[in-house]
């Protein structure tokens, strides 16, 4: 069977037992392809394209990668990050190591998907969604475009899925809860960058049409 590679950072992992209902959108992939891949979720938290690299975690993607899989490839979130770890230049060191992942990709003869990141839940004042991951999504657009990769705005898709909920009704799709309402978050949160299940079904479905129209059949 053919294999999906997750490439990402934590609103695409997978989340432990004690930080649910926090769900990364690659967690839900497996139920909604049923038979036609095996998902293999190598997101982690905070990573960016750099510290992925440089953690050997993009090696063992090559190591059991094999002609026909398709790898999806979504950062940015943690790139913009200042410290040295993480930090990428979108025009520069970003776009660099994302063509190094693709093109290690295709030459094991499988596909590259690249993903611009999910946008963050941040309303002005006046209700306005704000977008937060600067020049990021562009770099990676202008790269997948100058170099033939299959490229996913997910990032101006979930803009579009958060403006038509709102500032109040998009928490329903992010980890927002009250005090006491979940166990794991006994004081309540409100986090406006990670999903809950919902928002990651959601995420994940949009993610799934992509692939469905841009991925040859075997």
């Amino acid at each position: 069977m053919r294999q999906l590679f997750l490439l990402g950072d934590s609103t695409c992992a997978e989340k432990e037992a004690d930080k649910r209902p926090e769900t990364g959108w690659g967690m839900v992939m497996q139920p909604l392809l049923g038979t036609s891949f095996t998902v293999v979720n190598l997101a982690l938290n905070g990573r960016s394209t750099k510290s992925f690299l440089q953690e050997g975690v993009f090696d063992r993607c090559l190591r059991a990668l094999h002609a026909d899989d398709v790898v999806m490839i979504q950062f940015g979130h943690n790139d913009s990050k200042e410290d040295e770890e993480r930090h990428t230049d979108p025009w520069t060191t970003y776009q660099g190591n994302l063509a190094f992942m693709a093109e290690q990709v295709r030459q094991k003869g499988a596909c590259p998907i690249l993903l611009t990141p999910i946008c963050r839940r941040r309303f002005d004042d006046d209700g306005v969604l704000v977008q937060t991951h600067g020049d990021y999504p562009s770099a990676m657009i202008a790269l997948a475009k100058g170099r033939g990769y299959a490229v996913f705005d997910l990032t101006q898709e979930t803009f579009q899925i958060l403006t038509h909920l709102g500032a109040e009704a998009s928490k329903q799709l992010f980890l927002h809860l009250k005090p006491l309402e979940h166990p794991n978050y006994p004081e309540g949160v409100a986090d406006d960058t990670h999903l809950n299940e919902v928002g990651a079904r959601v995420v994940a479905r949009r993610v799934l049409r992509f692939l469905s129209q841009h991925t040859p059949r075997e």
